[in-house]
Formats: C-alpha cells, sequence, structure tokens
C-alpha cells in the first residue's frame, strides 16, 4: 500500500481538482435555488445548516490534512478553502429561508443529503488511494461518455477532473478503481439539475416574499404564546402547590431579610420545573405584601424590547404614568419609573430571562433607596442566574422528591375516579419517566384523567408521544431551549440522544467521542478542542440541558439528560438523520442498522446491516446494560473492520459471551488496518492482548481506549502522530516517545515508565502510573522524569509493596498540575510543598506512612479544595491545624486508623463543606465541625 507521502504530486492535485469541482457544483445549485442576495429573515433557526455545516466543514478539514504537506498545491488549497467558505454561506442563507412550507423543507433537506453523499464520494476516492486499488479488479477502467465532457462550463470542469483521477494510476502505480466514484457523481450531478428543475416546476421562485409571509404567522402565533405566560404567570394562583414549601422558605427568608440594599433573587433550572410557580407563590405570600410598598410582574422570554419591558412593569406597578407612555423613549421611560419608585420598597419578578444584559438594561431604573427592596428573576441558565447583579443569591431549583411527584399525580390523575392497585402500578411506572418535573407530571396526569383506565397502559407505552400531543406548552418549552443553541451546541445536546436511557454518561468519554465525530472546530485562540468540548457541555449544563451526575476530584465526572429533553434529541434525530438506535426484537436476532444513517447505537446484541448502504454508516456504538450476548468477538470484529470501511467512532463493550461466559483472548484483528478514516477506538474490558503491525494505518486515529484490557503496545503505535488519548492497562516496552499530541495516557507500570524517555510529550495532561503487583523489592521513584511534563494537570503514580516515592521538588517543573495522587512511603513532606506545589487543587496520599504530623506543610497550600489522606498515610496519633490553614478546603477524608487527637483552632477550614473521618473520633473534634455531612459519593474516587 503506498504511504501518504509518496502519493504523486498529480494524484493530489486530482483529489483537489475533483472535490473543488464537486463544491462548485454544490454551490451553484444552492445559490441558484435560494437567493443569496436577499435580505435574511429573523425567525428560530432549525438544525439542517448545523448538519450541512458540519459535513461541509469537515469535509474541507479533511481535504486540508491530506494536502498540507505538498507545498506546490498551496493556492489550490486556498482556493477550496475560500470555495467552501462560500458554499457554507450559502447553505446558512437556505436555512434560515426554511420554514414549516413543506416544499422548502424538502428542499432544504435534499441539499443536506447531497452534501452526505459528497462526503461519500471523497471518503471512498481517499480509502481507495489509500488501499492501492488492492479491492476489484484491476482491469476495470472509468468509462465516460464523451458527450458529457464536450460540453461548456462546470459539467466539461466536472468530469475531466474524473478523468485526471483516471490517469494518473495509468503512469506506473498501482490503479485506483474509480469506475463506480464517476457514476456516483454522475448521478449526483443529475440530482443538483433536477433540484433546479424542481425550482421552476413547484414555482419556488418567490421563496423570500413566502418566507416573509410565513415570518409574519409565526411572530403572531409567537406572541400568542408569550401573552398566554404573561397571563398564566401573574393572574393563575393555585391554591394547593404540591412540593417547593422547603425551597419557598429558603427564598422567603432572604426575600424577607433586614437588609436595606437592594438584592437580585435568581432562580434557575431546567424548563418545566417550576420556577415560575416558586415566583407566584413567593409573589403572592401575605407576608410579602405586607412588607412591600408596590409589586410589578413582567415576563421577558427570549426576543424583547427594553422599552415594551418598561412599559409593562409601569403598568403592573400600577402607579401613575403620562397618559403618552407609548410615545416615550427608552430613557424617558427610565426616569419615569425611577422617579415613580423613589422612597418606595418594592418588588419585581421579571420571569423568563435569557440574557444577563436584560437586568443591566432595566436596573437603572430601579432606585435602590435602602428600604430592603427585591428583585426576583427566574431563568434556565445558570449563567444568567449568578451574574446578573453584582448583589445576587442564585438558587437552583431542585426536582420533585418521590412522595412530592406521586401527590401532584394523584392530584392530577384521579380526579373521576379512585386508583386500584394496576393503575397505581402503572401510575407509578410513568411517573418515573418524569424524572420529577413538575410540568411533564401535571400534564401526564391531565392526560390521564381523561383516559378510561383500560387505556392507561397504551399511553404508557409511548408516553412522550402523548404528552408531546396533548400539550403545546411542553413542546414550545423544549423547542424555546434548543432554538437558542448555537450550530454545536445543538450537535453535542443531539448526540446525548444516543447514549441509552436513565445513563451516566462519562463525561471524558463524551468529551472525546465528539471531537472524534468532528462537532469541535479549532478556534482561533488555538484553544484545544477537548477544552472546547468541555466548555460546550458546561453551557449545556448552564443551560440546563444536562444534569450533573457524580462530581469526583473537584470535576464533573458523570452526566446525565431528562427524558423529556433525550426524547426531543432523539425526535430531531430522526428528523435530520442524524442518528439510528438499531432495535433488537429479542436474543435470538440482531439489531437491524437503518438504511444510509451516519451514526448507529445498539443497546444489546450486536450490529447487522440490511442492505449494503448501511455499510457507509461513520460511528457505531454498543452500550450494554447486561453483560451477556455481546458478540463472537474476534469472527465479528474481523467483519466489521473489512465491511464498514468509512468508519470514524467505533465504541463497544467486549466483556461476555452469550454461551461460554467469560472471552478467551485474542489479538486484535490485522483487518484494523483498513479502517484509514478512523478516529476513536474503544474495546473496554475485551480480551485483547496484542494489537497487530497494521495498527500503523489509522493514521488519523486520536483516541485508543482499552480500559481494563491488559495489552502490550506494538512499536507501531509510534507512528500514530495524531493520537491524543491512550487508555488501557499497558506494560513492557511503551513506544509512544514520539506521540507528541498525547494528551492522556494511563495506565502504565512503573518499570515501562522509567524505561521511557518523555522529552517530546510535552502536551501530556494526564497521567496514571500503576504497580498491582504486590513486591518486596526497594524500588525509588523518582520525578525527574515528571518534571519534563510543562502541561500536565492530573499525576496519579500508585507503587506497590516496598517501593517509595523520592523528592518532590522536581514537581515544581510542572506549574499547570493541580490534581496529584500518590501511593507509596514518602520520607517527609518538604516544608515548602506550597511553593513546589502552588496551584494544586486536590492531594491524595495512602500508605504514605509520614512520621511527622503533615498539617503545618499542607495548611499553606492556598489553592487547596480536596485532601484525602487515606489508608496508612501517617502513622502518628496527633494532628493540628491553625487559625488560618486551608483557606480554600472543601473536602477532606483523614481515614487515619492509629489517629487520636485533631485539634481544629478557629477559623481553620472556613470553606470545608465535606469531612469524612473515624467514627471514634468525631466527640473529640470542635462542634461547627461534627455537622458538617460526608462528601458525596465518589467525589474522592476514581471514576
Amino acid at each position: 500500500m503506498p504511504r501518504r507521502e509518496d502519493l504523486d504530486l498529480d494524484h493530489q492535485s486530482s483529489f483537489i481538482s475533483l472535490f473543488i469541482s464537486l463544491s462548485s457544483c454544490l454551490q451553484r445549485s444552492i445559490e441558484f435555488i435560494f437567493d443569496s442576495k436577499a435580505s435574511s429573515i429573523s425567525c428560530l433557526p432549525t438544525m439542517v445548516d448545523a448538519i450541512v455545516s458540519f459535513v461541509v466543514q469537515k469535509l474541507g478539514d479533511y481535504l486540508i490534512q491530506e494536502a498540507i504537506f505538498l507545498k506546490e498545491v498551496r493556492n489550490e488549497v486556498e482556493s477550496l478553502k475560500n470555495t467552501l467558505g462560500w458554499m457554507q454561506c450559502f447553505v446558512k442563507d437556505a436555512e434560515e429561508k426554511q420554514d414549516d412550507n413543506p416544499l422548502i423543507r424538502k428542499w432544504v433537506s435534499e441539499i443536506r443529503e447531497i452534501a452526505y453523499d459528497a462526503e461519500d464520494v471523497l471518503d471512498k476516492f481517499l480509502l481507495q488511494v489509500h488501499n492501492g486499488g488492492s479491492s476489484g479488479t484491476s482491469n476495470e477502467k472509468l468509462e465516460m461518455d464523451e458527450g458529457s465532457t464536450s460540453g461548456k462550463g462546470s459539467k466539461s470542469k466536472f468530469f475531466a477532473s474524473i478523468k485526471a483521477g483516471c490517469g494518473l494510476f495509468r503512469k506506473g502505480r498501482e490503479k485506483v478503481k474509480l469506475y463506480s466514484i464517476g457514476e456516483e457523481i454522475a448521478a449526483l450531478r443529475k440530482r443538483l439539475d433536477d433540484s433546479a428543475r424542481n425550482r421552476e416546476l413547484f414555482c419556488l421562485q418567490d421563496i423570500n416574499y413566502n418566507k416573509r409571509e410565513a415570518a409574519a404567522e409565526n411572530s403572531k402565533a409567537h406572541q400568542k404564546l408569550k401573552q398566554l405566560r404573561r397571563s398564566a404567570s401573574f393572574y393563575a394562583v393555585e391554591e394547593n402547590v404540591v412540593g417547593f414549601e422547603d425551597d419557598a422558605n429558603k427564598l422567603l427568608a432572604h426575600l424577607l431579610k433586614e437588609d436595606p440594599r437592594r438584592s437580585v433573587i435568581s432562580i434557575f433550572g431546567m424548563g418545566g420545573l417550576g420556577k415560575t410557580t416558586l415566583a407566584r407563590k413567593l409573589y403572592h405570600h401575605n407576608d410579602v405584601k405586607h412588607k412591600f410598598d408596590c409589586c410589578a410582574w413582567v415576563s421577558v422570554s427570549q426576543e424583547y424590547r427594553t422599552e415594551d419591558l418598561l412599559m409593562r412593569i409601569i403598568n403592573s406597578f400600577d402607579i401613575d404614568s403620562p397618559s403618552n407612555l407609548e410615545k416615550m423613549r427608552e430613557e424617558d421611560l427610565e426616569r419615569c419609573l425611577y422617579q415613580s419608585l423613589q422612597g418606595y420598597s418594592y418588588l419585581v419578578v421579571i420571569d423568563d430571562v435569557w440574557q444577563k444584559e436584560t437586568w443591566e438594561s432595566l436596573k437603572r431604573a430601579f432606585p435602590d433607596s435602602k428600604n430592603g427592596s427585591r428583585v426576583i428573576l427566574t431563568t434556565r441558565i445558570k449563567e444568567v442566574a449568578e451574574r446578573s447583579d453584582e448583589r445576587t443569591h442564585a438558587y437552583e431549583l431542585p426536582f420533585l422528591r418521590p412522595d412530592e411527584s406521586w401527590q401532584l399525580f394523584c392530584e392530577k390523575a384521579f380526579q373521576s375516579f379512585n386508583a386500584d392497585e394496576g393503575l397505581e402500578k402503572l401510575g407509578r411506572e410513568m411517573l418515573e419517566k418524569c424524572g420529577g418535573l413538575p410540568l411533564a407530571i401535571v400534564v401526564l396526569g391531565g392526560l390521564l384523567s381523561k383516559k378510561k383506565p383500560q387505556e392507561w397502559r397504551i399511553v404508557r407505552d409511548h408516553i412522550w408521544r402523548h404528552l408531546r400531543a396533548d400539550s403545546i406548552q411542553i413542546s414550545h418549552l423544549l423547542d424555546l431551549s434548543f432554538n437558542d443553541l448555537s450550530h454545536q451546541l445543538k450537535l453535542c445536546f443531539l448526540y446525548l440522544g444516543i447514549f441509552p436511557e436513565d445513563a451516566d454518561i462519562n463525561i471524558e468519554r463524551l468529551i472525546r467521542l465528539i471531537v472524534a465525530e468532528g462537532f469541535i472546530d479549532q478556534n482561533e485562540d488555538d484553544q484545544v478542542m477537548e477544552d472546547v468540548a468541555k466548555d460546550i457541555l458546561n453551557e449545556l449544563i448552564n443551560r440546563s440541558l444536562i444534569q450533573i451526575g457524580k462530581i469526583s476530584w473537584g470535576r464533573i465526572a458523570t452526566c446525565r439528560v431528562h427524558d423529556l429533553l433525550r426524547d426531543l434529541a432523539i425526535q430531531k434525530a430522526k428528523e435530520l438523520n442524524f442518528f439510528h438506535i438499531c432495535a433488537q426484537a429479542n436474543r435470538q436476532t440482531r439489531p437491524l442498522l437503518v438504511s444510509s444513517c451516519r451514526r448507529q447505537a445498539a443497546y444489546s446484541g450486536y450490529f447487522w446491516p440490511q442492505d449494503d448502504n448501511n455499510l457507509l454508516s461513520r460511528s457505531l456504538l454498543h452500550f450494554y446494560h447486561e453483560r451477556q450476548y455481546v458478540i463472537q468477538v474476534e469472527r465479528d470484529l474481523r467483519w466489521l473492520f473489512t465491511s464498514f470501511s468509512l468508519l470514524r467512532v467505533y465504541d463497544a463493550e467486549v466483556v461476555y459471551s452469550f454461551h461460554t461466559g467469560i472471552l478467551s483472548g485474542f489479538p486484535l484483528p490485522e483487518e484494523i488496518g483498513q479502517l484509514i478514516h478512523l478516529k476513536y477506538l474503544g474495546l473496554s474490558n475485551s480480551p485483547i492482548y496484542e494489537l497487530p503491525p497494521s495498527i500503523e494505518k489509522l493514521q488519523r486515529l486520536q483516541t485508543l481506549d482499552l480500559s481494563g484490557t491488559l495489552c502490550d503496545l506494538p512499536t507501531e503505535i509510534s507512528k500514530l502522530t495524531e493520537l491524543r488519548h491512550l487508555i488501557g492497562n499497558f506494560s513492557g516496552y511503551l513506544p509512544i516517545e514520539n506521540l507528541t499530541n498525547l494528551r492522556t495516557l494511563k495506565y502504565v507500570r512503573v518499570e515501562s515508565w522509567n524505561r521511557l524517555s518523555p522529552d517530546k510529550l510535552i502536551k501530556l495532561r494526564e497521567l496514571h502510573i500503576e504497580d498491582k503487583e504486590w513486591t518486596r523489592e526497594k524500588v525509588l521513584f523518582t520525578f525527574n522524569s515528571i518534571a519534563k511534563l510543562k502541561s500536565l494537570q492530573i499525576l496519579s503514580v500508585k507503587l506497590s509493596g516496598e517501593c517509595s516515592f523520592d523528592l518532590l521538588q522536581p514537581l515544581c517543573d510542572c506549574p499547570c498540575l493541580a490534581d496529584l495522587r500518590l501511593r507509596g512511603k514518602i520520607e517527609k513532606l518538604p516544608e515548602d510543598i506550597h511553593v513546589i506545589l502552588p496551584n494544586l487543587e486536590c492531594l491524595s496520599l495512602e500508605n504514605s506512612n509520614l512520621d511527622d504530623d503533615p498539617m503545618p506543610e499542607l495548611e499553606k497550600m492556598s489553592n487547596l479544595v480536596i485532601l484525602d489522606l487515606h489508608d496508612d498515610s501517617y502513622s502518628g496519633k496527633k494532628l493540628f491545624c491553625t487559625s488560618k490553614g486551608f483557606p480554600r478546603l472543601e473536602i477532606l477524608q483523614l481515614l487515619v486508623d492509629e489517629l487520636e487527637e485533631w485539634q481544629v483552632e478557629e477559623g481553620a477550614m472556613p470553606r470545608l463543606r465535606g469531612l469524612r473521618i473515624p467514627e471514634d473520633l468525631k466527640s473529640r473534634i470542635p462542634e461547627r465541625l461534627r455537622s458538617i455531612p460526608p462528601p458525596a459519593e465518589g467525589e474522592c474516587e476514581e471514576t
């Protein structure tokens, strides 16, 4: 097989020429279909633009990666980048002009499919180039209709580029079979011509006129929903509001406390959680009515005008106002409101805020007369809640408890009949799906109250479909959150729907997957793609679209998606052919792939294609709830690697066999080398003990995840220069010294690391070194090699037996180190450890056998947030903490068996919120520390 470096210049130029022709055809078709010069209409964006723009961007990145090493074709590459930029603008304009018109939606959908098919053509072209034309017979030649190349314009250039591609391999190289590719591109051109003719056939020339009409209608509908929300929010006061008692009491204390300064109380959480209901409960509370001289309520939503908000607030306060209020400018409205409230204590509720600038634009109109005035904001977005004002109390509204959920459900569902045992079982089953979300519970209860008991089972089987059909409010709430996302956020949110229901999704794995999927673009600041992905997930959490699961060592370890939001993602993904979840009738059948879908997931069993179109899939993911009937591993992997030649992501857990129990070990099939597009390979908990030499062909591989697998690395791994994450249990020689892009390495043996020269691993961020076997040999581990890792953030070194650590001083050359976990003997902690590790946030010591009290040194570490002194970390009996020690410490674990006395001066550890100590020590610590609960599950554990 020819190496990339050995490709002919003519070959590479032909590839570029082919792509320019193809993208130009797409560009002209889109420009012809949609008038790009027309002014864009403001509307809520949908997802086709995100999908098509994603494909176009990936095509450009992909080609540039192939051509960048050939300086002679730099001008062509630059021309291609510009062409792609224009093409993406046309796609975006097309997206903005689509609406509920089925013809327009159909047209935009066709553009998406053409972009996908263009990606297929080029992927297959490159695959044949890299495989040297080994598949198929060598005597097949590309046959073109001479008439097709005799015309003028793009068609002539288009097919000329195909001929150029063919001529390449007549020069002595192995021939690349291009016949089928030529046919596919010709068919693609015909589809583009058909699209142009359909424009005239269906009279879509006046698309912008139609769009303006549709936008006006959509605006009316949106305003009607806003008006409904305003009226319902302010006037509807339920007599018996279920839940919110604890929440209301906490917030009432802030509303009524004797603090004269004006302050803001922000209530945030997922849409439908009851933020408005809670604010309404506070607003109408008798104590609140008596405290404030005047009150007002205004709903904002995503689209608003500051002048309109000010007018509605003035009217809501019911204060004397000029008759020409509607004609006043924003500055005059501010002055009017300010003067009217001067000297009065007031409460204003600003409901459904989407931007932190909203309160910023209003607060000049609210005087602070030092009489205890209050502002309540409700929002779905955490950042808005926390940063709207310098004096803000942000309160995250929790989901209802199971008992509160059942009480609310019963009030709504059993109005006309009593619940028997069967209905209660069905009701609780459906209620569990609501996940404590009040809106879903209310809608579900109301829906079931109108159903006959025998119809409940039908609702149970398709719960979300029934809820959406029964309530416009649910669909509207979800669409508002989704449509407010950027393209990148939309792609990542949709991707979450591919994970199983109620799954705890590992954040690090998710980050690596969405980077490999190509959803993350390198930004102008050259920010690491994993950091961009992390920011995106944090933004989804910030917008209450993702729930935080477990937190480990101060970082979010897992996340979850509410069933209602997951159903939304699945629904959108189905419309866009974004991913498909394969169905399996029973254990005797295999889940079937859906034709042409790019991403496929199976929750049990194994993939089985319905036809050859399935072999175009780019991502295959397995999720196993039951550790049985996985795959006939070696045979099926060989078939998969041979069949799905365009795969970019393959992630599976390979644990047990249905018939034989634990699988015997085997080498990874040699055929893995055929997946030249692969970026992510995950085979966790697999019996694979060896990687083949053909692994070197995976030049795009970013992640190799063999978690739970004991495996030696072949020397060929050193050629995977794009590898960013290498995970498994690796022993023996580590041929990774040239992997300059490596970010994560875990887990390697001590002796393997000691034989390594890590000078080039300058981007390594996370390193786990571990010895699992106990030994009497006294080995001294030095940190000299670690000191070369300037980007290192997380370091875990676990020694065994009599092994011990040398001095910690070399770690001062790792300025980014924030998380350090050491297991093994340490003679003494350095007195200046706070200088050596100034940015350390998490420290875990185990089997350290320290003789002296470590607290005098450790308490000087001003950035330390988590301290875990584990088994045998300290052999003494007394610990002492001074009044100024541990200023930022939040979590402390003292699992020291011999400890008898712990003295803590007043003022030490002012931020401590989690404490775990031996039971017999609790009675001998200060009273203020006894009430501190233990850390949450998993906060000081490996994930």
